[in-house]
């Protein structure tokens, strides 16, 4: 059988079946898999040192012959040590090895060998502990390590990439046009999988990842080009009329100039024939709702129909509220649907959108129920739209036909990667925060200074003001540590001590909707002073006159999630405090804290934050729409990453030949069959 790239793994030789299973846990099944399976790092063995100028602990390589082997050591059933010398012309050192008698046995006295591992012992006397063992004539001395499955090892996947590299023809296609590797210094594909893998030295390894990488993210940003122009149907929602002189007239406030921005692309967007997809993006308090309820307008101008879903009850209700209080005057009839409320209010309302007697419906998950009908729809606004899957977001806009979309995210990403993850959005960054907003002092202190910061907020209290604290627990459970917080017991224990002489009140994500909904009305209408709570309050919870956000263990929290809990303070005209106590010593936290000491800016905060975590953690849940990335890392390439989508504009405005637009055709197929419905 002749075997191709396409060719199913198992048929190379070594594999079979019963390996091939193990592959398809990691995604390989074909050897095209295997040969973009890349190597998570490399053991450098170019430069390995004498024994004696090993350094003792750090990881290192020695070239040493093997001079004697120790009988083995029956230390108790299930363990055996065996010991090897080894020299070099410097000096000798101890090998010692566990429960492996047929490596021990298949060393060949006053044979060389590379020995790779952590030196132990002393400067006198060196040890090492297991290391792995390499023939001293390596045809490469960069040895590939894979990320592994259990049952799989790194020899394995090297020796089956070895195999699969043979197949690989000096005139592979490349589906990267000759010009574009000339333009960005590129190599060929085939260099670039033959160094990913074997790779002659270090800098070939580097030459080979960039041309990997670049490829990566263009065929990323052609793919997500592909899914945008599948976007771009017809809608019957075009806005002609639009004259928001009305809504504007009665703000009680000036908007910002980039809050003017941003309500001028939305509006531009609803007057073309082709559905708006835009994503508002700012920081918390930035003024996002005023874009969403001026859209509405635009839309009720027109005869037509809004929805909003916000992610959780509390946050529906004061949308409701204060939507309600803007645009009802304007003779527009808002609606709340929530899945809390009774049967029989939640028939009344549908039934009252079904007929047309509604024109601005928000509400929560209880929108996309199939028996919510919603005529005229015209505009699809989603707030806080990571904390939806893109399945939540698509039903929703499944209810009319192709509406206008505009998602908005208190979750600010640096513009580029939000390019990338949103491709199939316009971005708008709202970047200026209301006039009169005082940033917010934020401190970091240990939990010895906690009845310094009582005694703070205890004077805020006492001028009439209020203040949150944030625990990461809701209750205490088994193993739990006793250094965490739990909202329940330290509501109780903060009640009868020393807020004994205030209105305490606790709030947690476990407690039923009407008794959410009743703290934060008495902690709104100021009848409770000091709010103990979870991160229920961390999305779009508004009390101007709370100004003290204190964060229990704050190490547990994420940093964009910590910015996000800062922001429920600093609403109002008085200087906001947020203080973040914690004892973790570990140097790389205490830093990620100083960071929220040192800006209140949400976008630097979260180009940190991406930096240190990487864009899997930093997106949370994969619902951003995002393939898994093979080899590209978008918090470190972004100069790759931008290339790549100025590659991609350049891609879509030239002409290629057929063979050239077949090649770059299949690739991006590949990339959308890998995906299937995960991108937006």
């Amino acid at each position: 059988m002749e075997l191709t790239l396409d060719t199913n793994i198992q048929y190379l030789s070594g594999v079979g079946p019963k390996r091939a299973a193990l592959y398809k846990k990691l995604d390989i099944q074909t050897v095209r898999d295997l040969l973009y399976y890349f190597p998570r790092s490399y053991i450098d063995l170019t430069q390995p040192c004498y024994i004696s100028d090993a350094p003792v602990w750090e990881i290192c390589a020695v070239r040493a012959r093997v001079i004697a082997k120790s009988s083995p050591q029956y230390i108790r059933k299930g363990l055996t040590i065996f010991k090897v010398k080894v020299a070099d012309d410097s000096g000798s050192m101890i090998i010692t090895f566990f429960n492996a008698k047929y490596t021990v046995d298949s060393l060949k006295y006053d044979e060389e060998y590379l020995f790779y591992g952590k030196m132990s012992g002393s400067l006198l006397k060196k040890e090492m502990h297991a290391p792995s063992i390499y023939p001293a004539n390596l045809p490469s001395a960069f040895i590939s390590v894979y990320p592994l499955t259990q049952g799989l090892s790194s020899k394995m996947i090297a020796g089956n990439i070895s195999q699969a590299i043979q197949l690989l023809d000096e005139n592979l296609p490349d589906p990267l046009p000759a010009f574009l590797r000339k333009k960005y210094q590129l190599c060929h594909l085939h260099f670039a999988l033959k160094n990913i893998h074997l790779p002659a030295d270090k800098e070939s390894a580097e030459i080979a990842r960039r041309r990997l990488i670049f490829e990566e993210l263009l065929m990323l940003s052609l793919s997500l080009h592909s899914v945008r122009s599948d976007t771009f149907s017809q809608t019957s929602f075009v806005c002609r009329n639009i004259d928001l002189q009305p809504f504007l007239q009665q703000l009680p406030f000036q908007l910002t100039g980039a809050q003017q921005r941003a309500i001028e692309q939305v509006c531009k967007d609803l007057k073309k024939s082709t559905p708006m997809n835009r994503l508002i993006q700012g920081d918390v308090g930035c003024g996002k709702t005023m874009v969403a309820a001026a859209a509405s307008f635009a839309a009720f101008q027109n005869g037509f129909m809004s929805a909003m879903m916000a992610p959780t009850e509390i946050l529906a209700q004061q949308h409701f509220q204060s939507l309600s209080r803007l645009l009802s005057p304007l003779g527009m009839r808002l609606v709340l649907l929530c899945g809390s409320m009774t049967a029989k209010e939640k028939r009344d309302i549908k039934e009252r959108i079904s007929l047309g007697m509604v024109d601005f419906v928000i509400g929560t998950h209880a929108l996309i129920s199939e028996d919510v009908d919603l005529p005229n729809l015209a505009l699809v606004i989603t707030d806080e739209q990571h904390r939806f899957g893109v399945a939540q977001r698509t039903k929703l806009s499944e209810k009319s036909d192709h509406p206008h979309t505009l998602v908005m995210s208190a979750t600010p990403i640096p513009r580029t990667l939000a390019l990338m993850i949103y491709g199939d959005l316009d971005v708008s960054s709202i970047d200026e925060l209301p006039p009169n907003r005082q940033p917010v002092k934020t401190y970091v202190i240990s939990s010895k200074l906690k009845q310094r910061a009582y005694h703070f907020l205890k004077d805020h209290l006492d001028r009439g003001l209020q203040g949150y604290i944030v625990c990461p627990l809701v209750e205490a459970m088994e193993n739990t540590p006793s250094n965490l917080q739990n909202a329940e017991e330290y509501a109780d224990l903060l009640a009868r001590g020393p807020f004994s002489s205030y209105r305490v009140g606790v709030l947690h994500g476990k407690m039923r909707p009407k008794d959410k909904e009743r703290i934060m009305d008495a902690f709104a209408s100021g009848e409770i002073q000091l709010l103990v709570s979870t991160t229920v309050i961390e999305v779009g919870v508004d009390v101007p006159n709370a100004v003290i956000m204190m964060i229990e263990n704050a190490e547990r929290f994420g940093l964009s999630q910590l910015h996000q809990l800062r922001g429920r303070v600093g609403r109002g005209v008085q200087q906001s405090y947020c203080i973040l106590i914690s004892d973790n010593k570990n140097p790389e936290t205490k830093e990620r804290l100083q960071v929220l000491h040192r800006t209140n800016d949400g976008f630097k905060v979260a180009e940190y934050d991406l930096k240190a975590r990487g864009p899997g953690d930093f997106l949370g849940k994969r619902q951003h729409g995002l393939p898994q990335l093979k080899i590209a890392d978008l918090s470190s390439n972004m100069d790759i990453l931008m290339q790549a989508q100025q590659a991609a504009c350049e891609l879509n405005e030239s002409t290629l030949s057929q063979s050239e637009q077949e090649l770059l055709q299949q690739s991006i197929k590949r990339i959308l069959n890998h995906v299937g419905e995960q991108l937006n």
